[in-house]
């Protein structure tokens, strides 16, 4: 496997796996009741269009614990937008046969999401860890190789 520099959010294959979902939700939407387009069609195109909105916000943003938040949300946007499709076959705006597909799409995305954000949250603890060790390491009280033994060192 190839390790491959992303340079910009497209890049992401998450971000191109919830576009895919939003066109999705869109598509679908368009056979949706004109009762609806203010309603339960606006609600799902708002929730699906802001799973990829979020991933790149999260990805132009500062640091790594700023692009987690966001992805958290992106999340969360998941979850609401699932939360629609499934209430828009309850009252039969949308058949279970259509729904499926969508409902297997989010969760792609969603596992895709759950991945990314783990990967990012161990990166940090790695590198939280690291810096720990190397400000230990630059502790003034540790020994150095000028150092008297221990027994001879005197305690802060």
């Amino acid at each position: 496997m190839t390790n491959k520099a992303f340079k910009s959010y497209r890049d992401l294959r998450v971000w191109g796996e919830a576009m895919n979902l939003a066109q999705m939700c869109y598509q679908i939407t368009q056979a949706f009741p004109p009762a609806e387009i203010y309603g339960m069609t606006s609600q799902i195109r708002r929730a699906a269009a802001s799973v990829p909105a979020n991933i790149a916000e999260g990805y132009g943003r500062e640091n790594r614990g700023e692009y987690i938040q966001f992805l958290k949300i992106a999340q969360g946007s998941l979850k609401e937008l699932e939360t629609h499709l499934l209430l828009s076959e309850r009252v039969k705006s949308i058949d279970n046969q259509t729904i499926e597909p969508l409902l297997r799409q989010c969760d792609v995305v969603g596992k895709m999401l759950r991945s990314l954000i783990r990967s990012l949250q161990k990166k940090t603890k790695e590198e939280i860890l690291k810096m720990d060790f190397v400000s230990t390491l630059s502790d003034s009280r540790l020994p150095t190789p000028d150092s008297p033994p221990h027994s001879a060192r005197s305690v802060r």
